[in-house]
């Protein structure tokens, strides 16, 4: 793979060096004592907006080459902030099998394409881990950028090819995104994404003609199909592979019963009580949780 060049890695270093609120950065800290990490990252709507509401957003990269299991290993965590619980989703895997994902070496279809997009480094055990995961990121900016290029136009805006890279993405994973996701990324990240496509290409070996606000990426005839074979493998396993790892998370999801609990209470104000047979089984508990929350709803309507 193509060594970014000064350009992109200083990009992608600044965009890391993102601020984030103190009670953010405490979290992440404990979690990356716990964990024994080389480095948190911090994600999603919540580095954007800077609130400490809804679920925050981490990944632990952990040191090590090996995996145990399926990852991420996917867990709940709560902290208190002056009296306000502060919720947490941690994925938590190796930094080397995530550089490897971030690359595109991996039949993974999640990290790069999660990645491209906004993320703070909150923490890192040292420079050397810092400097892995800035490589990590840039890696997953050229692997995106790349893949756009192939499934986009000959000449087009930067967006044109980001809708396409996410468009394809999104039909790959086993997940349920609103028609126009991609849309909403873009324009809530427009500063992130200015200028980042150039970039990327060019340090993956593609580099672009540009006349006004159209890109022309350089790519030749026998790569794009090399790209789109390569993105052919990965889109065929995407769905079982993101099923596995639901099917995984739904047995071995750390704090489970209590994320469930609090989002069923956040959405629909019905309380979900704790017991110590739902905290072990929660899968086992859920039909009647579902019969109680039937129940909490037909009261809502007037029904009795």
């Amino acid at each position: 793979m193509t060594v970014p060049p000064t350009a992109l890695a200083g990009r992608i270093a600044e965009r890391l060096a993102a601020p984030a609120h103190p009670a953010v950065a405490a979290f992440a800290r404990a979690l990356a004592d716990d964990a024994g990490a080389s480095a948190v990252l911090f994600y999603g709507s919540n580095l954007r907006t800077g609130s400490l509401d809804g679920v925050l957003d981490f990944y632990i990269l952990l040191p090590g080459t090996h995996e145990n299991t399926i990852w991420p290993q996917v867990s709940y965590h709560e902290r208190d902030h002056g009296g306000t619980v502060l919720r947490a989703k941690v994925a938590t895997m190796t930094l080397a099998t995530f550089a490897r994902a971030a690359e595109g070496v991996l039949t993974d279809t999640t990290i790069w394409a999660r990645f491209v997009q906004p993320s703070a480094l909150i923490w890192a055990a040292d420079d050397d881990a810092r400097s892995k995961v800035i490589a990590a990121i840039s890696a997953a900016a050229i692997t995106a950028a790349r893949l756009a290029a192939a499934l986009g136009p000959v000449s087009a805006a930067a967006e044109d090819y980001w809708r396409a890279l996410f468009r394809a993405t999104y039909t790959a994973e086993f997940r349920v995104e609103k028609s126009g996701r991609e849309n909403d990324i873009l324009s809530v990240n427009a500063a992130h994404f200015a200028g980042l496509l150039p970039l990327a290409l060019a340090a993956g070996g593609i580099p672009p003609r540009q006349d006004g606000t159209d890109l022309s990426p350089d790519l030749a005839r026998h790569e794009r199909a090399r790209i789109l074979a390569w993105w052919k493998r990965r889109a065929r396993m995407g769905k079982p592979l993101n099923l596995l790892r639901l099917v995984k998370a739904s047995t071995t999801f750390e704090g489970a019963a209590r994320y469930a609990a609090w989002k069923i209470e956040r959405h629909t104000g019905m309380p979900v009580r704790l017991t110590p047979f739902r905290e072990r089984f929660p899968l086992l508990a859920a039909p009647q949780v579902l019969w109680d929350l039937r129940e909490h709803r037909r009261r809502q309507r007037g029904g009795g």
